[in-house]
């Protein structure tokens, strides 16, 4: 039974109770405090961005292993000094601007820019500022968070610069299809000749295109090297049989993006001449090409052989041959053909600087 004075005050049993438990939750709230400053300051110390506070006057006052890692500073090096050894001179304006904002109580917002390393070297960041304040709501100073954007920079410009490249090739594919189709509409004798020389066509420059991609299962994005072989082997593809008449021998050479399509539709024509009137008209017939390169220039031999005889192989030129000179002229080469006892020969001769543009 609880024994109380005459006032009904509590017994001195119960008020050393109601100390102790106070005690308690007060150690309870401390040890809790404790550990989530602790948890906290774990969070700040692992983090892989950059994270530091400044007074309002630009000194640093906490550095953690991220901002060591970004900036280069040990915690040593940097704790006590001006903020201004991370920020370039022409940057200077922005910590005016962000001091003005936090002393008047306004939110900085994030924002992108750049700043300097220890060994001198700029670097992309991106910057979130909060302002730090004492119990009363008095700003005292600053907290920033910052992060290493380069490697999204550098993924933002390629994909600029491959969207302007695949600008430009568009443009010139729209430009070679449409003179393709003026040209070929002038020499077709009907509209079934009109779409099947045009469909042929279209489709080489499809194949010669399909060569600078990446295969779908290919882990790199990056777009292939092209060779000269590689592309006359699928340019003839589709006129090889078992009986390997297509042998093609000689040096090797890149061909550029630009060049890619105009080269690839020479060859096509070649191709086609050769399978319609050439050696690959016959089941006898055969085609050799030879490739050297030479004093920056490359000279590409087709020979034709066992083709049907031509009553007048110096005729009016067609349409396939109008192509043909016209590409090779376009990329500054020349062609000869020689008529041969049972067959063609051809050379074609480029720069080198042409063809790997």
């Amino acid at each position: 039974m609880e024994i109380e004075d005459m006032a009904g005050s509590p017994s001195t049993s119960d008020l050393q109770a109601s100390l102790a438990e106070s005690a308690a939750r007060e150690a309870h709230s401390r040890q809790a405090a404790f550990e989530a400053s602790a948890w906290l300051a774990a969070i700040v110390e692992n983090s892989d961005d950059a994270i530091l506070s400044k007074t309002l006057d630009g000194i640093i006052l906490s550095w953690n292993a991220g901002a060591e890692k970004l900036f280069g500073y040990t915690v040593d090096e940097a704790v006590g000094q001006s903020i201004t050894i991370i920020i370039p001179q022409d940057r200077f304006h922005e910590e005016e601007a962000i001091i003005r904002q936090l002393r008047a109580g306004e939110k900085v917002r994030p924002f992108e820019t750049v700043r300097r390393r220890k060994d001198g070297n700029s670097v992309d960041i991106s910057l979130t500022v909060s302002p730090v304040k004492d119990a009363t709501g008095k700003v005292l100073g600053a907290s920033k968070i910052a992060r290493d954007i380069t490697p999204s920079k550098k993924a933002a410009e390629r994909q600029a610069l491959l969207l302007r490249e695949m600008n430009h090739r568009v443009k010139n594919l729209f430009a070679l299809t449409a003179a393709l189709v003026s040209i070929s509409a002038r020499s077709a004798e009907d509209v079934d000749e009109l779409a099947d020389d045009l469909s042929a066509r279209l489709a080489a420059l499809s194949r010669a295109h399909a060569l600078i991609l990446p295969h779908h299962s290919s882990a790199t994005t990056e777009e292939l090297d092209v060779t000269l072989m590689a592309l006359l082997q699928i340019i003839l593809a589709a006129h090889e049989s078992r009986d390997k008449r297509i042998s093609i021998e000689g040096d090797d050479t890149p061909i550029g993006r630009q060049a890619l399509p105009t080269f690839a539709l020479v060859l096509h024509e070649l191709a086609t001449n050769a399978a319609k009137y050439g050696g690959l008209a016959t089941a006898e017939g055969k085609l050799a090409i030879s490739v050297a390169i030479d004093s920056g220039q490359m000279t590409l031999t087709w020979r034709e052989t066992g083709a049907p005889a031509r009553s007048d192989p110096t005729g009016p030129e067609g349409f396939g041959s109008r192509l043909e000179r016209a590409s090779v002229t376009s990329l500054n080469g020349s062609i000869e053909r020689h008529w041969l006892e049972n067959g063609l020969e051809m050379v074609l001769q480029f720069p080198i600087r042409d063809l790997s543009r």
